[in-house]
């Protein structure tokens, strides 16, 4: 069985796990209440502060709650971890083999052409969003549907079949219930911009 071999390695296969978690589109409090823990005790695995993730039935349980099997998660760290690159480095030049992981978040923007989440945000405010961050409870998002529909909403919650939002014609008041196989992303708003 694989042992730590240093903090960093806890926290890569943290790291993988995240990513799994994210590709579902899943919160760490959804995540870890699938698992039977809190959001905390879940974070705590994704930053690689809690011992016992490369130990098979933690991988077991932690995976099976996002739907995936241990094999996949240590093929994700493979992914996110390749090792040294081959071959001689320049002077001057580094490479951990990671290149690309922590590569500066991209933030998009998308102008809002009518009132629907007065007065959280009105006709004309530029939403800044970025694709991969899930939303917290009652922050913004935008959701892209299936058909390539852009919406943008307050964030209330989501289970393993839906999403649920304010926002849309009617105002904010109006919750929504988005199935969410008719949805390709959600991503968080970071970012509210006045005209």
């Amino acid at each position: 069985m694989p042992r730590f071999q240093s903090d960093s390695d806890a926290r890569r296969l943290g790291e993988a796990l995240a990513a799994l978690r994210r590709e579902r589109a899943l919160s760490q409090a959804e995540a870890g209440r699938k698992a039977g823990m809190t959001s905390q005790g879940w974070g705590l695995y994704e930053t690689g502060k809690r011992s016992g993730l490369y130990r098979p039935d933690v991988q077991r349980r932690l995976t099976a709650a996002l739907g995936a099997t241990p094999e996949e998660l240590m093929s994700r760290q493979a992914i996110l971890d390749p090792g040294p690159v081959p071959g001689p480095s320049l002077p001057g030049l580094a490479s951990e083999g990671r290149a690309f992981i922590h590569a500066p978040a991209v933030t998009r923007r998308l102008q809002l052409s009518n009132d629907d989440l007065a007065p959280w945000a009105v006709s004309g405010v530029v939403v800044a969003y970025e694709p991969g961050r899930w939303p917290r409870r009652d922050q913004g998002c935008v959701i892209e549907m299936a058909d390539g529909e852009l919406r943008v909403r307050v964030y209330e919650g989501a289970d393993a079949e839906t999403l649920t939002v304010r926002g849309g014609p009617g105002g904010l008041e109006v919750r929504e219930r988005l199935v969410r196989v008719a949805t390709r992303a959600v991503s968080a708003v970071v970012a509210r911009l006045e005209s």
